[in-house]
């Protein structure tokens, strides 16, 4: 059977990898015989743009917010980017939200004109109008309207008449009234397509009931099933539940949704394509964590709706937003979706074949410390022996001899175009490494971990170089800077030439000051060599490290003390209550008035600096998850210092709770996890109760 699914898998990956004959690469657009009337031309045939009010402005929003957001959109150049769709989701609807006649009626304090103004408002400024309603009958306290039973061609037409562009069907009522998905969608695609006014309305099937974080649904009735019938009737179908929850969206679910996402590549296309949610800039995540969805999204062939709230995004989140060469790759006219090539793990190889038979080449890093990766062209799909290597991000062009290569952060993601590489040979793709520190005294930093110092620390930091172009590079040199009161000193010296294929790094000693403040801080590598015809180049790399604060003395509550991170799988880590913060920490009818309260996945990390000498604790299941039903709360948890496992719970249900007695004797930093114990996160509540120390 494996050997089965192995070659059904290499099949589907270099079916998308291979550039298809003209007539394959029409038949998406143009199904015409010669005969009978023409066909519809194709909908959205690259992924529709836009900005969403969700996760932005929540479900409040007024008819003056969605103006001001409209504005914003074009005063600040989205829609010239291509964000075009100015989209309201569930909450336009009055608390009736049907007249005595049957209509639909928009809020009638927040709209006293109704939806029609704001629509012509948004079409005054070149823009598009996009609009929510539930495949299911409205079932107060499930959804805010809905237009079931029997209410689809009414509110299609309906829609069609406000002049509305897109529209967005839930199914929080669909799944309350037990509907099958596949057969409501059908009807109200075929009411849309047949509305009264014969307007074009993009339609978003947005199903995202997904076990086990909904419950246990049949696979039919999840967002998981929707690829095999929403091509057809769609111009997109939500792939997997919501990315976050309002104001807080978090890396790992950005990775999860895009995860699910990518299980069925081949049902996109021109005109129909999977849609993982919504980008998330500024709602919970970096910079560089939100640059990396962007990247994601824009391989996936994913439908771009912004969910923030546009007048208060940074420039940087603009500027990843509307970078040309990044949307250039999303809206590609081919329409394929990205596939992973090579292993899963926490680092990955992802490939999109572009129309003119370029690949978009995506290096991932998902881990928390950064690394330089690697791939060979050969392994994208591409032949020859010299390519264009060109860095969506940056827009540097470089030449490859057939390995891409770029140096990654925690969290981050390179994006090349690659393509065959023609004329005189060109500035050669070199990759100036990350500041990384290796070793923190003479302990070396565990693998895929991000590092901490504290003060009077010595540390090791290296940065790699490797040519992976067609010409030598000459005097390779890299200068680290540092923060003021630190010193750095180099180790060794460089070689003199970095021949085709050949790598080098380079070390330097670290020394902090007793006094160096808590908090990151970064490090910033200089790398510079000679390129014949070219001249001395230069690259800067930078990388941030953290500085610990300082660490627990004598009998301490551990919950109590500064940690240096702490995440949680949904919400923030409590200190002394359980995870959100309604209740005391409670197991099996035991309250205890100290402790952690996290929901799985979670890393909650402290800085010992060898001074603690034992840790003891109670962990289980808060006695809150029996408020919510039967599924889920199952978690595990694990007691790691400087990468050694030190106490493993095994997997714990609501009705099992474990003592922690652990030998902290030499260890810097202690992480405390806890995991989903192998079904989801799914009103998994974990607590840390009683978590003392010894120092």
């Amino acid at each position: 059977m494996k050997r089965h699914v192995f070659t059904a898998l290499t099949a589907l990956v270099a079916g998308l990898l291979v550039v298809p004959s003209p007539a394959h690469a029409g038949a998406a657009a143009d199904t015409s015989t010669g005969t009978g009337p023409a066909p519809r031309p194709v909908l959205s045939p690259t992924p529709y743009q836009g900005w969403n009010t969700y996760f932005g402005l929540g479900g409040d929003f007024s008819e003056e917010s969605v103006r001001g957001v409209a504005d914003a959109i074009v005063s600040r150049g989205l829609a010239k980017a291509g964000y075009d769709i100015v989209w309201l989701d569930g909450g336009w609807q009055d608390p009736e939200p049907r007249t005595a006649a049957g209509d639909l009626q928009a809020d009638r304090t927040r709209f006293p004109n109704g939806l029609a103004p704001l629509v012509d408002y948004i079409h005054a400024k070149g823009l598009k109008a996009g609009i929510y309603t539930d495949a299911g009958p409205y079932i107060p306290g499930k959804c805010g309207l809905g237009s079931g039973g029997g209410y689809y061609q009414r509110d299609a037409d309906q829609f069609a008449t406000w002049k509305f562009d897109a529209v967005k069907v839930d199914f929080l009522c669909g799944i309350a009234a037990n509907l099958d998905p596949k057969t409501v969608y059908t009807e109200f695609a075929h009411a849309l397509r047949n509305n009264a006014s014969k307007r074009p309305i993009i339609f978003n099937l947005c199903n995202p009931v997904t076990s086990p974080d909904w419950g246990n649904y049949p696979e039919e009735q999840q967002s998981t099933y929707s690829w095999s019938y929403a091509p057809a009737i769609a111009q997109s179908w939500r792939t997997y539940t919501d990315v976050g929850f309002v104001g807080d969206i978090k890396f790992k679910d950005v990775l999860r949704n895009y995860d699910a996402n990518a299980r069925h590549p081949e049902a996109a296309g021109p005109g129909h394509f999977n849609d993982p949610d919504y980008l998330a800039p500024g709602l919970g995540m970096t910079d560089d964590e939100f640059r990396t969805q962007m990247t994601l999204w824009s391989v996936a062939a994913a439908p771009l709706v912004i969910g923030s709230d546009i007048r208060k995004l940074s420039q940087t989140s603009v500027d990843i937003l509307s970078d040309p060469e990044v949307l250039a790759i999303n809206q590609d006219r081919a329409g394929v979706q990205a596939v992973r090539v090579g292993p899963a793990g926490t680092t990955e190889t992802w490939v999109k074949r572009l129309a003119d038979g370029d690949r978009a080449v995506v290096l991932l890093n998902r881990g928390e410390s950064s690394k330089t990766l690697t791939t060979k062209v050969s392994s994208v799909g591409l032949s020859g022996a010299r390519f264009t290597v060109r860095n969506a991000w940056t827009n540097q062009v470089t030449e490859s001899a057939g390995t891409i290569s770029a140096a990654v952060p925690a969290h981050g993601a390179a994006l090349f175009r690659v393509g065959p590489a023609r004329g005189l040979p060109g500035v050669p793709h070199v990759t100036a490494g990350l500041p990384q520190v290796t070793k923190v005294g003479d302990t070396a930093t565990p693998d895929g971990t991000a590092p901490v110092l504290g003060g009077g620390d010595t540390a090791r930091v290296e940065v790699g170089v490797r040519n992976d172009g067609l010409l030598p590079v000459f005097t390779p040199q890299v200068a680290l800077a540092a923060p003021a009161g630190w010193t750095v000193r180099p180790l060794g010296g460089a070689p003199k030439v970095l021949l085709p294929g050949a790598a080098t790094t380079l070390a330097f000693t670290l020394a902090l000051p007793t006094t160096a403040a808590p908090g990151a801080v970064t490090l910033t590598a200089t790398t510079s060599y000679d390129v014949i015809g070219h001249g001395r180049l230069r690259q800067t790399t930078a990388a941030s490290v953290v500085v610990a604060p300082a660490p627990p003395t004598g009998a301490v509550v551990l919950s109590h003390h500064d940690w240096i991170s702490a995440t949680s799988g949904w919400m923030s880590p409590t200190v002394d209550l359980s995870v959100g913060g309604w209740s005391p920490i409670s197991m099996i009818g035991q309250v205890y008035p100290t402790g952690l309260g996290v929901a799985s996945p979670s890393t909650v990390r402290y800085y010992l600096g060898d001074r603690c000498t034992r840790l003891t604790a109670t962990v289980g299941l808060d006695d809150a998850v029996r408020n919510v039903g039967p599924e889920g709360a199952t978690s595990t948890f694990q007691v790691v210092g400087d990468g050694r496992v030190l106490f493993d719970s095994g997997v714990l249900t609501r009705d099992d709770i474990r003592q922690v007695d652990v030998d902290l004797a030499g260890v810097r930093v202690l992480d405390l996890l806890v995991g989903d114990g192998g079904d989801g996160g799914y009103n998994d509540r974990a607590n840390w109760a009683g978590l003392n120390a010894t120092c």
